[in-house]
């Protein structure tokens, strides 16, 4: 940083100084300027005189007033006007009092709106032109009169187009500052949305394989001492459950690796060609489950995949878990024009009492957030006759795949 910036930082952080110093050059000048003859016999000629001592006094309290022209820029207008009018009238020759006014004027401007810059422009420029054409010692025409029409045009003209830069500048930054917050609420948003999403993954995947393990850890100790094989049996799928289940928490908590930590599993998230498979995990828990499918040869996007096979996954969870032992179940997976309709039934009663959240659980919850944030519908409730529906419509091309497709 150099030494003039250095002194420009240290007098914008002391207004009052940064005026005491435009003050006192103002000073400077109309001294110097008090020596200037304008009608000398070569026309405008320096030459050494002593002002008025009426005119020193109208320059040391016009340069005294502008110190105090940020805090009361109207007021010092009107102090500096009507000592440039007493100077105007009195004078001879006259002294460039004048030069405080045209200071004072540009302050207002630049600190003011543009209506009352007019306002005030407009009047200074008429008392002071007017007294010095009509009741000074010079004819109305000499051109230290127009020099005064010029210089308080000029003042006003200057403050406010400092004015309007300056408003152009905070605007700038107004809108900077708005699109920064606006991308800080975005990244937040985004977040929330990741995190919501990862907690309803963790739900699906530990409620579903840890029903899986009770039901069939409950089977094995049942018939240990009577039927070793099959308690054997149970506890293979026990062991398959839980493998399961590890694999699917390694993936989803692998999304929530830094970049130096090791690389998360590659393997694709669960989608419907899945299906099958899932039902016969629940078919080896002992919960009859058949399916039924019409959508072959669709292709989904991975996100409607995913939303779809948890929707089943969390429905049969929910059968195992409320709907009894005897409880049979029906899936069906459907392609109607452009949705993907999934529906799991159950011919269950739920214990009195008791909703099909019972335990705590966010399932149906989880369901619908996944089925909204896709602009699709999850409809639940019981069946007429006893046993529950879950029912959900997805559509088959979400709103960034088609975006991605006409691009």
């Amino acid at each position: 940083m150099t030494l003039l910036s250095r002194a420009e930082c240290r007098l914008k952080a002391h207004p009052l100084a940064l005026d005491a110093s435009i003050a006192a050059g103002v000073l400077l000048c109309m001294l110097a300027g008090s020596f200037v003859d304008p009608h000398g016999e070569q026309g405008v000629s320096w030459s050494i005189r002593s002002p008025d001592p009426l005119s020193l006094l109208l320059i040391t309290l016009s340069a005294v007033a502008l110190v105090f022209r940020r805090s009361a820029p109207m007021t010092v207008l009107a102090l500096t006007g009507t000592a440039s009018v007493i100077e105007s009238v009195t004078g001879d020759p006259r002294a460039p009092v004048a030069m405080s006014a045209v200071v004072a004027l540009f302050t207002v401007a630049a600190t003011t709106d543009r209506a009352t810059t007019l306002r005030a422009g407009l009047l200074t420029m008429t008392i002071l032109t007017g007294a010095a054409m009509l009741a000074g010692p010079l004819p109305w025409y000499a051109q230290e009169n127009l020099g005064i029409l010029a210089w308080t045009g000029i003042g006003a003209t200057a403050g406010d187009a400092v004015r309007s830069r300056r408003a152009v500048v905070q605007a700038i930054r107004d809108r900077a500052e708005r699109a920064e917050r606006t991308r800080e609420e975005e990244a937040r948003r985004r977040v929330a949305e990741e995190r919501l999403r990862i907690a309803r993954d963790l739900h699906d995947v530990v409620a579903h394989h840890i029903a899986l393990v009770n039901v069939q850890a409950g089977v094995a100790a049942h018939v240990m001492d009577k039927r070793p094989d099959q308690a054997k049996e149970a506890l293979a799928h026990v062991r398959e459950a839980s493998r399961s289940a590890l694999n699917e928490l390694r993936a989803t908590v692998g999304l929530l690796r830094q970049s130096g930590d090791p690389e998360a599993p590659t393997e694709p998230a669960p989608g419907l060609d899945r299906l099958d498979e899932l039902a016969d995990t629940f078919r080896n828990a002992g919960l009859q489950v058949e399916v039924a499918r019409t959508d072959h040869g669709t292709t989904l996007p991975a996100a409607v995949d995913l939303a779809a096979y948890r929707v089943v996954q969390e429905a049969l969870t929910n059968v195992r878990k409320h709907a009894g032992a005897e409880a049979k179940a029906e899936v069906s997976v459907v392609r109607v024009g452009p949705n993907i309709e999934v529906t799991v039934l159950d011919d269950g009663h739920l214990a009195e009492g008791a909703p099909p959240t019972a335990g705590g659980g966010h399932g149906l919850l989880g369901m619908r957030e996944r089925v909204s944030a896709l602009r699709g519908t999850l409809t639940t409730g019981p069946r007429y006759g006893g046993g529950f529906r879950v029912h959900a419509i997805l559509p088959v091309k979400t709103r960034t795949a088609t975006s991605g497709e006409s691009a």
